[in-house]
């Protein structure tokens, strides 16, 4: 999908505004219709009987009629093919939930370019499309819009900055030919660590935006809910926030760019992101232990961008990427295939207590990652003997 950011003037802005805070309506309003179904009960409304719907509360509410009415359609749409999604046992969507206001600000137009919708170029720079009620609204020209995008989306993040994405699917990236193998072990000190000996690290906020950032936390927790004191520090932490992601998106998609134009097959570890940046507070009765930690080593993991590196190789490179068992790859000796964890001397060094191999620990892993070895929990390579068993002494008869 094509992301290009919108240059909306203040009457457009409010425009936009007016058609998020609609279709965050009627998307609501679905969800809360399916919300009280239940087994045994008659089926929710489908898309067809809710637009019906739609049409009466228009010619109800003058406030509703003034919006779009394609917009508002067109979240009701969305909102059936997300539950399509979630009844899809081969798709692992979550059910459709509440959109939030500041938090979820978009809406789609779909339709045949050129009819119902229309984009043209103003300048190098520059170019415009045409939005329901907005008319003409710009967009910076950084590359050529999609020709085959047939719908595109218009939507605000909480820095306050307009985007818009056309929906268009790109080529693929076309394997070198040259039969390398790369494997990739993700870390929180490295965050991709190749096994050609290549360390990245995903880029974040510098020591002074951290410094001012935590500033910034303070004064809203002592700022008065619903001040517009507490609305100016908010904006200003979401303009740090932004600030953050859209230099790790840039760092995801330049590498993921880079390695599936240098090699033919990508292996990755097969984590679980979810459950391993799960909170261990516990509960009340049952609380965590290091809790404070945990939340630490949570907030690293997902500032490496574990997720977004590897789904944007599966996009550039599909079926191209390979995940590995990672069972025990970090205390695998990758040149005699010793499984030992006093290998593992501290987070950077590894050194065999077999062979004396000595190299990183994560560029370690990495290349047992790129050999394919699925490690069993006795070691080894769940074929040949288990090499990590302790040494048992053999008794001498008298």
């Amino acid at each position: 999908m094509s992301r290009y950011r919108l240059i909306p003037t203040p009457a457009q802005q409010a425009v936009l505004r007016d058609h998020c805070g609609h279709a965050r309506y009627v998307w609501n309003l679905a969800v809360e219709q399916h919300s009280h179904w239940h087994p045994g009960r008659k089926g929710a409304p489908g898309y067809l009987e809710q637009c019906r719907q739609l049409t009466q509360a228009r010619a109800e509410h003058p406030w509703l009629a003034a919006g779009s009415q394609t917009v508002q359609q067109q979240a009701l749409r969305d909102f059936a093919q997300a539950m399509a999604a979630f009844f899809d046992p081969q798709n692992p969507t979550g059910r459709p939930s509440w959109r939030k206001a500041g938090r979820n600000e978009g809406f789609r137009i779909t339709g045949r370019r050129g009819r119902q919708w229309g984009v043209r170029r103003v300048s190098r720079k520059v170019g415009e499309v045409w939005a329901p009620k907005a008319g003409w609204v710009r967009f910076r020209w950084s590359r050529a819009v999609p020709e085959g995008a047939k719908s595109y989306r218009v939507t605000m993040d909480r820095a306050g900055r307009w985007h818009i994405s056309f929906a268009a699917i790109p080529d693929p990236i076309p394997a070198p030919g040259n039969g390398q193998v790369v494997g990739i072990d993700r870390g929180v000190a490295v965050s991709a660590a190749l096994s050609t000996g290549d360390l990245l690290h995903a880029p974040g906020l510098t020591v002074r935006e951290r410094r001012r950032l935590r500033r910034l936390e303070r004064t809203l927790a002592r700022a008065k809910r619903g001040s517009n004191r507490r609305g100016r520090v908010k904006h200003r932490i979401a303009r740090l926030r932004a600030r953050e992601t859209d230099r790790r998106t840039d760092w995801a998609e330049k590498t993921s760019t880079g390695i599936a134009r240098r090699f033919d097959l990508i292996r990755v570890e097969d984590l679980q992101i979810k459950n391993m940046t799960r909170s261990a507070k516990g509960a009340r009765g049952d609380p965590g232990r290091n809790v404070r930690q945990k939340a630490g080593l949570n907030r690293g993991i997902l500032r490496s961008g574990w997720g977004r590196l590897v789904r944007r190789l599966e996009d550039k490179a599909p079926s191209r990427v390979e995940k590995i068992n990672p069972a025990f790859t970090s205390q695998r000796c990758s040149a005699c295939g010793q499984v030992d964890r006093g290998s593992r001397e501290s987070q950077a060094v590894f050194r065999c207590t077999a062979c004396g191999f000595a190299g990183h620990a994560d560029v370690n892993a990495a290349i047992n990652i790129a050999a394919g070895h699925a490690v069993t929990a006795r070691g080894g390579d769940g074929i040949a003997r288990p090499v990590n068993r302790e040494p048992h002494l053999l008794l001498q008869s008298a």
